[in-house]
């Protein structure tokens, strides 16, 4: 059997009609109607109130702290639990990222620990200038408590959603909860424009600061004007009709993502020695990744082992907290006894969930897991 990835581009056939639309038009420069569409056709999808598309999640996240004027030596508060990528535009900044454990039940940013967090830079009086939390693998953050929270103590909230377009949260999609939200269309994502992202919000205003901003922070006039600092980081018209067509077979993802899940919950559903992350109530999932927790065996030796049999899966996210990068970073854990995030890692994979997985493919992972994982 060939070579089973964990995850890759899966386009639909109609991005072509888009790209040579483009082409056809000579809409080749970074902007133009595509990228008009493409963030038309988010903003319906999502019900956000406007939506600015990004050459990458990382660029929506930095703009989103740039509208909130994070400032140098501000503190924002960040889920330990995830890829660097959520982090980094806050060193871009010049701020100081300060960590917060995960919960059990969903994996995203515990509101316990957050109270905590809060409560302690509080006495401090020094709260943070935002909250950045991240719906992991799909799977919504708790954010009754964490909003609830954020208000009492005025922090503005950013969603990182990029891996989670789709998911919602009591019906609102994910990353329209907050003051800002943020979408991947990395190559790995449920949907994709090769590099591309997305900065959403129910305040229409803010998009268009950040459309400004991301273009240079050019003013309107007969020549070029500047009077802020700008950035580059608008999605091209071409990579915009990408996502137009893919946007189109969301849904269908989505439900592929679902049954590929319920494949491997089902074919494991009486062993003990792996469990899942289960749909928190009142949620729905798009399933970006499905994930085990190894009670026993060890994820990297398990990981090994699948390679071996031509099966590529990956660690869970090593939490921030513990990267050289950030040794010295302040982190508030949920417990006493021990980090939820680090128990995490240590017991977490990630299995193919490509949809374009066949159901002898999922049958061959699941029979060589059972066979390693004994």
């Amino acid at each position: 059997m060939n070579k089973i990835p964990l995850a890759v581009p899966h386009m639909s056939g109609e991005e072509q009609k888009y790209i040579q639309q483009a082409f056809d038009t000579n809409w080749i420069a970074p902007l133009g109607p595509h990228v008009n569409q493409f963030e038309a056709n988010l903003a319906m999808y999502t019900g956000a109130a406007d939506v600015a598309v990004t050459n990458s999640g990382t660029s929506a996240i930095h703009l989103a702290l740039t509208l909130l004027n994070i400032q140098s030596g501000d503190t924002v508060f960040c889920s330990t639990f995830t890829f660097v990528a959520s982090i980094n535009p806050v060193l871009y900044m010049g701020a100081v990222p300060v960590f917060i454990d995960s919960e059990t039940d969903t994996w995203g940013m515990s509101p316990i620990a957050l109270s905590k967090a809060l409560k302690d830079a509080a006495s401090k009086n020094k709260l943070p200038k935002a909250i950045i939390v991240v719906h992991l693998y799909g799977q919504s953050c708790k954010m009754d408590e964490i909003m609830a929270l954020a208000n009492r103590y005025d922090v503005p909230v950013i969603e990182d959603a990029a891996e989670s377009l789709g998911s919602t949260y009591k019906g609102r999609k994910l990353g329209t909860i907050g003051t800002f939200g943020i979408y991947s269309f990395n190559g790995n994502k449920i949907i994709t424009t090769s590099g591309g992202g997305a900065l959403v919000s129910n305040d229409v205003s803010q998009i268009e600061k950040a459309r400004y901003l991301s273009s240079q922070a050019k003013e309107e006039a007969p020549y070029y004007s500047h009077s802020e600092v700008g950035f580059n980081y608008r999605l091209s018209n071409v990579l915009a009709g990408i996502g137009i067509a893919q946007l189109e077979v969301l849904e269908e993802r989505i439900a592929k993502k679902r049954a590929i899940f319920e494949a491997y919950e089902a074919a494991f559903e009486n062993n003990s020695k792996i469990c899942f992350l289960s749909e928190w109530q009142e949620t729905f999932n798009n399933r970006w990744l499905t994930t085990v927790l190894f009670e026993k065996n060890s994820p990297e030796k398990m990981m090994q082992q699948l390679a071996e049999r031509g099966i590529e899966s990956r660690r869970l996210w090593k939490p921030m907290h513990r990267q050289p990068l950030f040794q010295d970073v302040a982190y508030y854990s949920e417990n006493r006894e021990g980090s939820n995030a680090d128990i995490l890692f240590k017991k977490g994979l990630c299995l193919p969930s490509g949809t374009q997985l066949t159901d002898k493919k999922i049958d061959y992972v699941c029979k060589v897991l059972r066979e390693i994982s004994k």
